[in-house]
This record gives structure tokens, C-alpha cells and sequence, in this order.
């Protein structure tokens, strides 16, 4: 995790703006009240020059998580996905992390968001591994969080947004504070759900397994994009409900996101998983090959600049 790094534009409601001037007011609707959803996603370089992964994907469940929280926006996944390649051209940057939002602008103060106005702003800049590359490297040590994951019931995980994500700081701020680098959250019924801001994967003899979406978890483009891999490789992918005893008696266990990619888990718990396993570093390896570009049959991934 690090500092935004400044780029020189940024994208707000069809116009590219000065990153400077690109404020909001301090009675936007959002801020008070949690009316955002947003995305992150990834720009690569690669052989054939710099291509975003899963752009147009990450458009789609943009505009899919406005409409679920009734915040149609005014730009399609098309118009959205042009203008975040756009932006990264405009900024001269080969590689970056990508963030597009949507909210409920000023306008409005209430718990009613509708008569809010809808601003959407696409940000760029270059970002390096989000939990560090020693973590990419050799692993990460997990606690499972005493702060439950929010019920699909109340705050749909389906919806990418940021009232969502309170709940996650507050299992990260515990788990780190306890000497662990990132928290995993159980949801209400006591089942594992998904890190503070990433999908969980845990490998037994060989096989693979991931909570469903249905235990309330986000729908992560890069969970998906690794269950394809690893079943293309061969392996036995179950999306199946785990229980934290899951986690300990696993040989290898990982978590997957566009920030994360995919991060080895070390520990959980302070119960030792060991340092990266095979088939994590497979996988793993595999995955960083397709998003730069090495792999043909996965080429419909990319979108090139």
C-alpha cells in the first residue's frame, strides 16, 4: 500500500481536467452518505506495447453496480472504457492502476440520494504491488477479522461500493495493528468470505477452492480470470463454502484482486502455511503472463492502447 503518485490529468464527466482541479464539494451526496460504486484495474506493459486487463469487464460491473443501487450513469462500458484508454495515453504512462468512480454529486443532503446529481471521474497513475512485491514474493501472514462481513442482505457484495469498504478498513486497521499484513472476513453465517479488499483461494491435494458468490463475496474479475486459468492448467476448481479450519489444514491458500493480483498467504491465524506453494506459484506465474501479453488463447483479456 503507498501514496498516490500525481498524474497530470484526469477524467470527470467527459472532460479531462487538471489532477489538481479535480475536486468535489465537501457536501457531495457520497461523502455523507456511502452513494459511490468504483472500480480498480490494471494497464501492463507488454511485448506489443501497454494493454489494460479486463477494461471493458471492469466498465460492465461499473455501470452494473450503479444500476443495482438505482445510479444508472450516463456513460455506457464503451464510452467508459474509451475514455479510461484515453486518459492513460494522455498521461504518457506505460503501466498504471486504473480507477474509474461513480457517485452521487452536490445537489442534495439526505438520506434520498435520488435527486442527487451523478458525477463519474476515471484517475490513473502508476501503482506497484499493492501489498509489496516481497509479498508477491514470499507470502503474507493473515488473521481472520473479528469484524463479520457485511450481509448480502444489507450491503450487497455484488455492488462494488464504497460504503462497502468501511467494513474493510475496519478488518484491516484490526489486523494490522496486530502485527498481520492484510484480514480475512467471515460473513454472518460464519463461513470464510474474502479479504478486506481481495477473493480467497485455498489448494488441498491438489485441489482448488474458492467461497461462491453466493456466501455475499464480490464477483472479482481476477478470481474469476484465475479459476479459468487454473481449470485450463487442469486442475479441479470447486467454488464451495469453506470454514476457517480450511484455511489452517490447507497446503496452500492465496488471495486474488486486481490491487493484489495474486498474493501468496504464508500464515493464517499465526497457523503455518509455508512459503508459496506450487501450485500458487503456477498459478501465479501463469497469471502474469497472460496480463503481460504472452499468451495468446487469453489475448480477449487485453485491451491494447
Amino acid at each position: 500500500m503507498a501514496d498516490i503518485v500525481e498524474t497530470e490529468w484526469i477524467w470527470k464527466n467527459g472532460k479531462h481536467i487538471p489532477w489538481a482541479e479535480a475536486t468535489t464539494h465537501v457536501l457531495t451526496h457520497a461523502l455523507h452518505y456511502g452513494t459511490a460504486v468504483f472500480e480498480g484495474g490494471r494497464c501492463y506493459e507488454t511485448d506489443a506495447g501497454s494493454a489494460v486487463f479486463r477494461l471493458h469487464d471492469h466498465m460492465e460491473r461499473l455501470v452494473r453496480s450503479g444500476r443495482m443501487i438505482r445510479m444508472d450513469l450516463p456513460y455506457n462500458a464503451d464510452e467508459l472504457t474509451e475514455a479510461a484508454i484515453e486518459l492513460i495515453k494522455v498521461n504518457k504512462l506505460t503501466e498504471c492502476y486504473v480507477r474509474p468512480i461513480a457517485y452521487r454529486g452536490y445537489g442534495a443532503v439526505g438520506v434520498n440520494p435520488m435527486s442527487a446529481p451523478i458525477d463519474v471521474v476515471i484517475a490513473c497513475w502508476p501503482w506497484s504491488a499493492y501489498l509489496g512485491q516481497e509479498a508477491i514474493e514470499n507470502g503474507i501472514s493473515v488473521a481472520v477479522s473479528s469484524w463479520r462481513q457485511r450481509s448480502a442482505n444489507s450491503t450487497p457484495g455484488a455492488v462494488k461500493s464504497s460504503a462497502s469498504y468501511l467494513n474493510s478498513g475496519l478488518a484491516t486497521i484490526e489486523a494490522t495493528e496486530n502485527g498481520y499484513v492484510e484480514a480475512i472476513l467471515l460473513n454472518e453465517n460464519g463461513v470464510v468470505a474474502e479479504g478486506s479488499g481481495e477473493n480467497i483461494f485455498a489448494v488441498r491435494n491438489g485441489v482448488i477452492s474458492t467461497p461462491p458468490l453466493s456466501d455475499g463475496i464480490l464477483e472479482g474479475l481476477t478470481r474469476d480470470s484465475v479459476i479459468q486459468i487454473a481449470r485450463d492448467l487442469g486442475y479441479t476448481v470447486y467454488e464451495r463454502s469453506l470454514v476457517r479450519s480450511d484455511l489452517y489444514a490447507a497446503d496452500e491458500v492465496f488471495f486474488t484482486g486486481s490491487a493484489a493480483e495474486v498474493t501468496p498467504i504464508c500464515s493464517v491465524d499465526n497457523r503455518r502455511i509455508g512459503p508459496p506453494g506450487p501450485i500458487t506459484k503456477q498459478l501465479q506465474a501463469r497469471f502474469f503472463d497472460v496480463v503481460k501479453g504472452r499468451i495468446p488463447e487469453y489475448e480477449h483479456w487485453l485491451r491494447r492502447i
